[in-house]
């Protein structure tokens, strides 16, 4: 029986845990983007008035919503041998190039296009740590990813983020892939479909603020919309390289022993 935590890890599996935990606790997305734009975030979202940021939470639910209908219709399901996330960041970059030249008024076309190819990413990533995309569940774990990247004022900084942000969406996740399995995905107005789609797009959303702020920096340009837009990618690659590191090791030693060492290694690194 297990019982010291990461004691029982091989050395490949707590170096890729260790790794997990920085990526899905201490995300540096909204530094990169400040360096990027030569401000802090914070005082370019202030400047946004309270139209644009409505036309973000619209064009986020968007965007989750198409992902939701990818994700079920028409996300590949074989297996990788690796995730070509290059590829895919090449990919978001030019739709960012098209966003950047059209400043923020071309959010509600760019960002689905963007959140689609970052969806297929983060599919190839799942694929490659053995995750069955045949499945409703797997899919919806890739959409899952894209509520683990922005942190709210509700979020208790004494947990583990990662897990409070899955306990959230647990049981959204599982009565949506019941109702899928057994009805399949014509009503997308479906209540619990609705209230997946609002569960992740409310944290997306947060991701989402921040790249508009920097797309709506006047004379942003292609070159610097295609650079926010790989950062905004690769954020999101780590995110599921994490998320989807910590479900493999879930599947080889258990919910719980995975979770305490991921604790421990996340005190170990608070302190370091």
């Amino acid at each position: 029986m297990r019982q010291n935590g990461s004691m029982e890890f091989g050395a490949e599996d707590r170096a890729a845990l260790r790794d997990a935990v920085r990526s899905l606790e201490y995300p540096n997305y909204a530094a990169r983007i400040a360096n990027l734009i030569g401000s802090p975030i914070e005082a370019t979202l202030k400047r946004l008035p309270q139209r644009a940021q409505e036309g973000i939470q619209d064009a986020t639910q968007l965007a989750i919503a198409k992902c939701l209908d990818v994700a079920l219709r028409s996300l590949e399901t074989r297996t990788r041998r690796a995730p070509a996330d290059a590829l895919h960041r090449f990919m978001a970059g030019v739709s960012g190039a098209v966003g950047g030249a059209g400043g923020f008024l071309a959010l509600p076309v760019e960002l689905p296009v963007s959140t689609v190819i970052m969806l297929r990413s983060i599919a190839s990533i799942a694929a490659s740590e053995g995750e069955d995309l045949s499945q409703v569940e797997p899919r919806l774990s890739c959409l899952e990813v894209f509520a683990l990247g922005g942190r709210t004022d509700r979020d208790n900084a004494g947990e583990t983020a990662y897990y409070v942000v899955r306990a959230a969406l647990t049981q959204a996740i599982r009565e949506a892939a019941a109702y899928i399995s057994e009805r399949g995905i014509a009503e997308r107005g479906a209540p619990v479909l609705v209230r997946l789609i609002a569960s992740i797009a409310s944290r997306f959303g947060i991701v989402v603020s921040e790249k508009a702020a920097a797309q709506a920096v006047p004379m942003i340009g292609a070159a610097a919309g295609a650079a926010v837009n790989l950062v905004f990618t690769e954020h999101f690659q780590n995110m599921a390289h994490g998320h989807f590191t910590i479900r493999r090791l879930e599947r080889k030693y258990g919910p719980d022993l995975v979770r305490r060492a991921y604790e421990r290694e996340k005190d170990l690194l608070d302190g370091a």
